[in-house]
C-alpha cells in the first residue's frame, strides 16, 4: 500500500491531466461511414458499425418515405480485479440515428437489412421500369 497516494490530493489530478492531454486524447464520436452502391436491380448502403450486433440496430421507412437508420453501442469494458480500485472507468455508449431521403424508384416495402463483419447492409431494391413505346396513332380532329 501506498500512504502517500492515499494521504496527498495531487495523485488524482496529475493522473487526469495526463490522461485528458494530447499525449491521450479523448475518443471523439462521429458519425459511421456510410458507402452508397448503384446497379440495374437497386441500391446498397454499407453502414460502418464494428462490433455490433443486429440486436442494437433499427431499420425502417417513417411517414415521410424517408429511410430512417438507428445504431445503438453499448459496450462495457469490465474488468473486475479485486487487489486494485479503479480510478478511471470508461463505458461506452454511442448512438446514430439518421434519415436518409429515398429515391423515387425504390420498391420500399422489399428494403432488407442484415448485419455482417461489422457492416450494416441495407439493400434498397428498384422498381422495374417499364420504356414506354412512343409511336401510336394520333386522331386527327
Amino acid at each position: 500500500m501506498l500512504p502517500v497516494m492515499l494521504r496527498n490530493s495531487w495523485f488524482p489530478t496529475v493522473f487526469e491531466d495526463f490522461l485528458n492531454s494530447d499525449v491521450m486524447p479523448r475518443a471523439n464520436t462521429t458519425a459511421p461511414a456510410v458507402n452508397v452502391k448503384e446497379d440495374e436491380k437497386g441500391y446498397t448502403m454499407e453502414i460502418a458499425a464494428p462490433g455490433i450486433k443486429k440486436e442494437f440496430c433499427r431499420v425502417n421507412v417513417d411517414d415521410d418515405n424517408n429511410l430512417c437508420v438507428a445504431i445503438e453501442n453499448k459496450m462495457e469494458h469490465k474488468e473486475e480485479d479485486k487487489k486494485n480500485r479503479y480510478l478511471r472507468r470508461e463505458f461506452s455508449y454511442s448512438n446514430y440515428e439518421q434519415r436518409y431521403m429515398l429515391p423515387d424508384d425504390v420498391k420500399k416495402d422489399e428494403i432488407s437489412a442484415k448485419v455482417e463483419d461489422g457492416i450494416l447492409t441495407v439493400t434498397l431494391p428498384k422498381m422495374k421500369v417499364e420504356e414506354k413505346k412512343l409511336a401510336r396513332s394520333i386522331e386527327i380532329l
